[in-house]
């Protein structure tokens, strides 16, 4: 649950540093297809999600 909780943080937060230098990963480069506040709204959900798996998620030692 950790790794993908830190894609998504970690595609969320570069996704919003690329944005400003005109530029996006290749995985992403659909974000904006339904407009900017739409992307920006799927990059903010991104980061959300990730930091609340990583908060709550990130304590668990799995046992096997």
């Amino acid at each position: 649950m950790g790794q993908i909780a830190s894609f998504l943080l970690l595609f969320g937060v570069g996704s919003i540093v690329l944005n400003f230098f005109n530029y996006e990963f290749i995985v992403l480069s659909w974000i904006d297809n339904w407009g900017i506040t739409v992307g920006w709204i799927i990059r903010s959900t991104m980061i959300v999600v990730g930091t609340t798996l990583l908060f709550f998620g990130g304590g668990e030692k799995e046992e096997g």
